[in-house]
């Protein structure tokens, strides 16, 4: 057994299961791993959760090929969604998410308890540095800040110097959602330092470039992939090998959706580094990120949008504007009082 890390895992797990989710004595946590998952991360989380009082429960899985409504024929569904309507607390640490799954959305419907944490992929050493040495009262001060901004703002920009240039409004009255990683509330949660929110998808023109990575299905890139876009849909791919690849697993669903726009974030956990799993890789600091494909209720509330999979890709080193005025400038916050809580966070 290794020991790397393993007085920081403890460290990290207790800040899990006290200050994100504070579980309650008595409460039943629900702990989903699948065969590519890190023992080590559930079994301290386990631990953890053991010693709030909380009683807990881990399930593994078989890793299914592919991810959400993807996974279905793959996963025990009836008995998984039964599990889940009865559960108080939810964390999914197998790295094909469950996340926007068939017994996802069924359970989210039926149990209005239930407190999910998304945290594919999770191993010791992302959960030291994006768990474990966060500061959260300061992430959240931080994120608070630019959320009400953006909140605010009728008209976006983006560009990166990979080649990013995307306009679009966002929708009036849409919530733009900021995840600190707090857990406490029912809903689904995630990893702490992202922004994210759905905008007026049909407004969104120009062109996107992945430059960090894209998952599913390829991961880490090796080079850029162009992504041309007019009224919210995908209507040109330009690039290598893996812009050919990413084109035809899009397309392989015969599903007018996987061609749409979902949502666009930002990422700011000060922790993160572009890794190949998605669920950090998308909190790089100063990126940001567009999913393609299904839109949960999450995003849209009443207004889902089914598809047969969702895909996230990430542009580094983003300038964002806000109604003409910049925030970001190639991934670095701008304005006095933002700098200051970014460098409160190290960053």
């Amino acid at each position: 057994m290794s020991f790397l890390y393993e007085f920081e895992l403890g460290k990290a797990s207790y800040i899990l299961a006290h200050e994100l989710f504070k579980l309650k004595p008595g409460e039943t946590f629900l702990i989903t791993a699948d065969t590519e998952s890190d023992e080590r991360v559930v079994n301290a989380t386990a631990r953890a959760a053991f010693a709030e009082g909380a009683k807990p429960m881990v399930l593994w899985l078989a890793s299914p090929l592919g991810v959400a409504q993807e996974a279905d024929p793959m996963l025990p569904g009836e008995a998984l969604t039964a599990l889940l309507k009865t559960v108080d607390a939810w964390v999914e640490f197998n790295n094909k998410w469950l996340l926007y799954s068939t017994p996802y959305e069924d359970a989210m419907a039926a149990n209005n308890k239930l407190r999910h944490l998304c945290l594919v992929g999770m191993n010791v050493d992302l959960m030291i540095r994006c768990i474990g040495r966060i500061d959260y009262p300061a992430l959240q001060a931080f994120l608070a800040g630019i959320t009400q901004m953006t909140q605010q703002a009728r008209h976006m920009r983006i560009t990166t110097p990979a080649g990013t240039d995307v306009e679009f409004y966002n929708a009036p009255g849409r919530k733009v959602d900021m995840d600190v990683g707090y857990s406490d509330t029912p809903g689904s949660h995630m990893l702490g330092g992202q922004i994210g929110w759905s905008p007026d998808l049909n407004s969104v023109n120009g062109v996107i470039v992945f430059d960090g990575s894209v998952n599913p299905p390829l991961g880490l890139l090796k080079e850029p992939i162009k992504l041309h876009i007019k009224n919210g849909t995908i209507v040109r791919f330009e690039g290598g090998r893996e812009a050919a690849e990413y084109e035809a697993w899009l397309r392989s669903f015969n599903h007018p959706q996987m061609l749409r726009l979902s949502h666009v974030c930002y990422g700011f956990n000060p922790g993160a580094r572009l890794s190949g799993n998605v669920i950090e890789d998308e909190r790089v600091w100063g990126c940001t990120e567009w999913g393609i494909g299904h839109i949960g209720e999450l995003l849209i509330p009443g207004g889902a949008v089914p598809a047969p999979s969702h895909s996230d890709g990430v542009c580094l080193n983003s300038s964002v504007w806000l109604d003409g005025v910049q925030i970001l400038d190639k991934g670095q916050v701008m304005g006095t009082e933002l700098k200051k809580l970014a460098a409160k966070l190290g960053k």
